[in-house]
């Protein structure tokens, strides 16, 4: 095809692709995200082809494969436009019913709607659920219009007229101001100023005019995918993005750094990456502007450390992803000793709306000192499990218990962990707390790149920190001593509180060595990880005395502390427990009261979740 050189010829195609679509014209979409692939959405999408071309339906009847919407706990999903009525939890053997009765019938088939949890009630269209209603998707919103394969998809919701905009009507200088100006900070973890690093970098000196842009999409953090998300189902976003950063800045080369684990948001990538080229709109004389800028995929090896930027560089040059000191940052000296520019995927998927919509309508959303939205990766013990993104600034309660729908089995809330595994914990007293980066920080925990898991009742806070204290201490690069060391004495007495073996000045010395370690650890990968320890300390200290005086687990999960038994006044002997436990560890006859012998028990629990008389006792 002919290659795009100039704005004009952007909106004349983009208005030929809309003049094709009829926006009353029936579609079915589904999601084959990597959360709807896991449930069997790719044979979804292939029964719905198949079955309209079995009806004849195919020329009349428009399909569309997108990535996940956001709602991963109801995939797999089918949506049908233009009504975007909402059906949930679908299987291949639904298709034929979907379309006979809804398509052809224009019948609603009640068994596959979404019901609202807190008041049973059923949902008929998408943009009616609460999970949806309440949030504020500047970037997830269009995923469920986009086929990630198709160009054209994005170029109708007003795709790379952004970058358009910067390369023939903006400055360089202009478009670094615009950023400023918007108060967009890294969607990272750090959440520096974008538009700051940007003039850092573009002011460096650069003798042979040669500068970075960096794509991190390294994300490593427990439960996270905000970053796999966007790449999967909106790759022109990051692009378009990265195209204008590099236009600001003087780049003319950017590598997006993706986790090998993420092989569909590579390859998605790498096809909108091919289909902006044929376009001309990366590679070389962008859009006729004279402008050349290229970007290289670059898979990493899965070591959480190379999230951290030095880390990170150091693996793109082929070297051993660990940090350096940051005695020079890396706008000034990064990649190859080059000014380079690094941030992350939602970052980069900022860039166009700042640019296309201006900051005078950016700045509007979020508050004073956190612009814009953010998205967050809602996971552990939630109804609504998913993607959200709600403008910086909302409570914890709206995002847990109004869109995530609270907590299963009516269990009470406990705790938030935000930040990834480096994040804190934030206790149910602080369940109005505005999330922001000022407001987290001040608390004890962190933006990060967006986790954010909620715990229950039935939680032990001091095993959360041991899990997340493991976490590190298997990723950390060993490089610097603080880290490598003080992460595993910390981990050692963390083990030695959830098995009965705690001590007295335990939590002390705890505290001490988080101080050492955050004083000086080499990047922020050591500097950050006693988050999860202090904070638990500081929010549920009695937890911690429980363990080491009373050598009691409050939450009933660490098993060195907890045993189980069986109340004669409640077991009939159906013996459901005995034929499960894995261990032989029950015994008794038929219709008679059962016992466990605690030398066998492993407490593993499954006689627990598995009686019904409720006549297992933990404790």
């Amino acid at each position: 095809m002919n290659k795009l050189k100039s704005a004009a010829e952007i909106e004349q195609l983009r208005n030929n692709i809309l003049s094709r679509r009829d926006p009353n014209r029936v579609c079915l979409v589904t999601s084959v995200g990597t959360c709807g692939l896991a449930r069997g959405s790719d044979k979804v999408a292939e029964a719905i082809i198949n079955e309209l071309k079995n009806q004849g339906l195919s020329d009349s009847i428009d399909f569309r494969a997108t990535a996940c919407h956001g709602f991963c706990e109801i995939e797999p999903v089918v949506v049908i436009y233009p009504e975007r009525i909402l059906y949930q939890h679908v299987t291949c053997d639904d298709v034929p019913e979907i379309i006979s009765e809804s398509i052809m019938k224009k019948k609603i088939v009640e068994r596959l709607l979404y019901t609202n949890p807190s008041i049973g009630q059923k949902i008929v269209h998408e943009q009616d659920v609460l999970f949806y209603k309440k949030q504020n998707r500047l970037l997830l919103d269009n995923i469920r219009l986009i086929d990630p394969h198709k160009i054209e998809d994005y170029i109708a919701l007003e795709g790379y007229t952004a970058l358009a905009k910067a390369i023939c009507k903006m400055e360089p200088e202009e478009i670094i101001e615009e950023i400023k100006k918007s108060g967009l900070r890294g969607r990272g973890g750090g959440g520096f100023l974008t538009g700051k690093k940007w003039e850092s970098c573009s002011k460096a000196p650069a003798p042979d005019g040669i500068r970075y842009l960096i794509c991190n999409a390294d994300e490593g953090d427990p439960g996270a995918y905000m970053d796999r998300s966007l790449l999967e189902g909106s790759p022109h976003s990051v692009i378009e993005g990265m195209i204008i950063g590099a236009y600001g800045i003087g780049a003319p080369y950017g590598y997006i750094y993706v986790r090998h684990e993420y092989p569909l948001a590579i390859e998605n990538l790498n096809i909108a990456l091919n289909q902006a080229r044929e376009h001309g709109l990366l590679g070389e004389n962008i859009l006729g502007s004279g402008f050349d800028f290229e970007i290289i995929v670059s898979k990493g090896g899965g070591a959480f450390v190379c999230g951290e930027s030095t880390a990170l560089i150091a693996s793109l040059e082929g070297k051993a992803g660990e940090p350096r000191p940051k005695h020079i940052h890396t706008v000034v000296s990064g990649l190859y000793d080059k000014p380079t520019a690094i941030n992350n995927v939602e970052s980069w998927a900022n860039v166009p709306l700042i640019i296309r919509k201006g900051t005078d309508w950016y700045t509007k959303i979020g508050t004073e000192g956190s612009k814009g939205t953010k998205i967050f990766s809602l996971v552990g013990k939630i109804n609504n499990t998913g993607l959200v993104e709600v403008p910086m600034g909302m409570p914890l309660r709206e995002i847990i218990f109004d869109i995530g729908g609270g907590i299963p089995e009516g269990k009470e809330f406990k705790a938030v962990q935000t930040g990834g595994p480096s994040g804190g914990c934030i206790p149910e007293s602080l369940i109005d707390l505005p999330v922001d980066y000022d407001k987290l920080y001040e608390v004890g925990s962190m933006m990060g790149s967006g986790g954010m898991i909620v715990m229950d009742e039935n939680t032990c806070m001091v095993d959360v920190a041991k899990y997340f204290i493991n976490f590190l201490t298997e990723e950390s690069c060993g490089k610097c001593v603080p880290c490598r060391e003080g992460l595993k004495q910390m981990l050692a007495i963390l083990t030695d509180i959830t098995e009965g073996n705690g001590n007295e000045g335990d939590v002390e010395l705890l505290q001490e060595l988080s101080a050492v370690i955050m004083d000086t650890a080499l990047c922020a990968l050591g500097s950050s990880a006693p988050n999860p320890v202090l904070s638990t300390i500081r929010y549920f200290r009695d937890e911690y005395d429980a363990h080491i005086r009373a050598k009691r687990c409050p939450a009933k999960v660490c098993k060195s502390l907890i045993t189980f038994s069986i109340n004669e006044q409640k077991c009939i002997g159906c013996r459901r427990c005995a034929k499960l436990c894995p261990q032989g560890a029950i015994t008794g006859e038929k219709k008679q009261p059962h016992k466990i012998d605690a030398e066998k028990c492993v407490k593993c629990g499954i006689c627990a979740e598995n009686c019904k008389f409720d006549a297992i006792t933990v404790y």
